[in-house]
């Protein structure tokens, strides 16, 4: 069995592309979300509005990331434009999210887990899999909730993006100094 990372239709390590939402809406659940009126959201903002479905709160690590990757002119807050595009990133998570929650419990084990990221294009081991729950299962039960999930796939994705640009040849090994490792690690971007 090989190990490594594959292809997939619609990009790899994102879920499904899902339809456009009414803007005038949106605006309504923006304009709730900014507490202080400041005209954008900034990270506690959005950690408030955001529920995993578990009664804890979202992971401030996932939030954390989605601000950046959303945070076009890098303020460290999302205005409304980049807010439509992040509503539409977690809507299209959570539609896949429940897609792989075979048993609707509000949080995927491994076997789910390795089926939707088997779906997304990657090959990787058992053992790895026992990693990734070790490391997103933040309330211990050998599971992994939805905003946990968003932020496993996020960190894969980039970690994989990262990877492919020194896998020139794309047969899933390179070969890089030290110090070329620590500048792909320090140069991710979430």
């Amino acid at each position: 069995m090989s190990y490594g990372y594959g292809q997939q239709q619609q990009g790899y390590g994102q879920p499904p592309a899902q339809p456009g939402v009414d803007q005038n809406w949106l605006s309504g659940i923006f304009q709730r979300i900014d507490g202080d009126r400041s005209g954008a959201i900034s990270a506690n903002e959005l950690q408030r509005a955001l529920s995993n479905g578990t009664w804890t709160p979202f992971n401030p690590e996932t939030v954390r990331l989605m601000i950046g990757m959303f945070d076009r002119d890098n303020s460290g807050t999302i205005n409304f434009p980049e807010f439509m595009s992040l509503w539409k990133y977690v809507t299209d998570w959570q539609n896949c999210f429940r897609s792989y929650d075979r048993d609707n419990s509000g949080s995927i084990d491994k076997n789910e887990l390795r089926t939707a990221l088997t779906g997304f294009g990657y090959r990787l081991s058992e053992k790895f899999y026992d990693i990734l729950i070790r490391k997103f299962d933040r309330q211990g039960r050998g599971t992994v909730a939805f905003d946990d999930f968003v932020q496993c796939a996020v960190v894969l994705q980039t970690l994989t993006s990262s990877f492919r640009a020194y896998d020139t040849d794309q047969d899933g090994w390179i070969q890089i100094s030290y110090e070329q490792f620590l500048t792909l690690v320090f140069s991710l971007r979430s």
